[in-house]
């Protein structure tokens, strides 16, 4: 990407919000653009990655065998209807609605009716279960206390998934596939998910687990066991039966030795059982030639609430601990490379610009004209590229001084060394 051709100028950003300050860099600095309270367009970078976000979780799943699909985020009242959930969700104020003299539709906060009428006609004979669908794509709540950005808006992106069985002992192993997927995909993008036991809430069904990310921004307060790395959602607590629940259902005695700490979910994974299929008549035929009830899991991973987590990690500080800038984890970064040549030398322009087109859209190129060498410098701690390569008067011909923006560590290397790098 040229800078030139991006609409991007000098970006000043100041007084950054204490809590959320790389997401206040964004927007300050035009890669995020709010439309409303919780509406937020993305800009190039953050949408691309985004989109990597999407392609290690769709990678990881795939893996584990599950299915891509996509649902209408568009949804008829008449489903809802079916499950008993319509009502709950619109006292409950959850639901945005759409009346039309076709009748009245819901923008889809999940998709748990959807999937099951997806999946009625297809999955009709125990041959053809077990299964696990998923899709990535736009949910919508009416939030009544939006915060951190995107960590909680009222239109979002998530990854949802729903596993079918034919009993209880499949439901536990597809779940577990997902699960061991969840850990993988947390892993990749460099941040330490703690599975923590957690209340099935308005979802219903029996088991689940919470996907969180240890955070002082949190605002979810789990309680966690160092010595043994299990972690529980303080609401847990708030059921008549949690120590009954805890020993049965997931083998813990004690939690005396459990702390509290701020968090971030960044998923959450239930076990359903046959709520829904028995709800909604969704019904398949067993190995004896009788019509039984599915059994159901259902998992999501925010995934704009993860990319928010990623850059609020990925924060630059000056030896004072003050927020300067971003750098990206490599994997993630779309773009690797900033590459900053001195305007006014045109040997040096001429060098950028082969670097730039060997590195095959995997680098920044910052071409601006009337723009300081100084200014560019700061620019890219805010793009959030892991790696700079300042061409400057300093340096030989056919050299360019390297820094890790992370790290702040320089080296002066060559420009094929920077390919082979990058």
């Amino acid at each position: 990407m040229k800078l030139s051709q991006s609409g991007i100028g000098t970006m000043r950003v100041n007084n950054l919000d204490e809590m959320y300050p790389v997401q206040d860099i964004l927007l300050q600095s035009g890669q995020l653009v709010q439309y409303g309270t919780g509406i937020y367009g993305y800009s190039n970078i953050v949408m691309l990655v985004k989109r990597n976000l999407e392609r290690i979780i769709g990678e990881e799943l795939n893996k584990a065998g599950c299915i891509e699909v996509q649902l209408p985020t568009l949804q008829p009242d008449t489903m809802w209807k079916k499950s008993g959930r319509w009502n709950k969700y619109i006292d409950e104020g959850v639901m945005l609605t759409v009346e039309s003299d076709k009748g009245t539709f819901c923008m889809a906060p999940t998709a748990e009716e959807a999937v099951v009428e997806f999946a009625r006609e297809k999955l009709k004979s125990y041959k053809h279960i077990p299964v696990t669908y998923y899709q990535i794509g736009e949910k919508y709540r009416n939030e009544i206390r939006t915060r951190g950005y995107l960590l909680r808006g009222k239109s979002f992106l998530m990854m949802d998934a729903y596993s079918f069985d034919a009993d209880l002992d499949g439901l536990d192993k597809s779940y577990k596939k997902v699960r061991d997927a969840y850990l993988r995909i947390a892993e990749r993008v460099g941040l330490k998910m703690i599975p923590v036991v957690a209340d099935n809430g308005s979802m219903g069904g029996k088991k689940s687990e919470e996907f969180m990310f240890v955070s002082p921004i949190g605002e979810d307060t789990i309680l966690y066991d160092e010595e043994t790395k299990t972690a529980l959602n303080t609401e847990i607590l708030e059921k008549d039966n949690y120590e009954q629940y805890l020993k049965e259902e997931y083998g813990i005695e004690d939690i005396s030795k459990y702390e509290k700490r701020k968090a971030i979910e960044l998923g959450h994974i239930f076990q359903l059982g046959t709520m829904y299929s028995e709800s909604m008549n969704a019904k398949f035929i067993d190995k004896d030639g009788k019509e039984k009830p599915f059994y159901m899991g259902c998992y999501g991973i925010g995934v704009s609430r993860l990319l928010a987590a990623i850059y609020e990690n990925s924060c630059i500080k000056d030896e004072n601990g003050k927020v300067v800038g971003i750098a990206l984890p490599k994997e993630l970064a779309p773009y690797k490379i900033q590459i900053i040549p001195k305007i006014e030398n045109e040997q040096k322009v001429k060098q950028a610009l082969e670097l730039y087109e060997r590195l095959n859209g995997t680098a920044i190129l910052d071409d601006r004209e009337g723009i300081s060498f100084g200014a560019k410098i700061k620019d890219c701690k805010i793009l959030g590229t892991p790696y700079m390569a300042i061409l400057g008067d300093k340096v030989e011909d056919g050299k360019v001084e390297l820094e890790n923006t992370k790290t702040g560590e320089k080296q002066v290397v060559t420009i094929e060394e920077v390919i082979k790098l990058i």
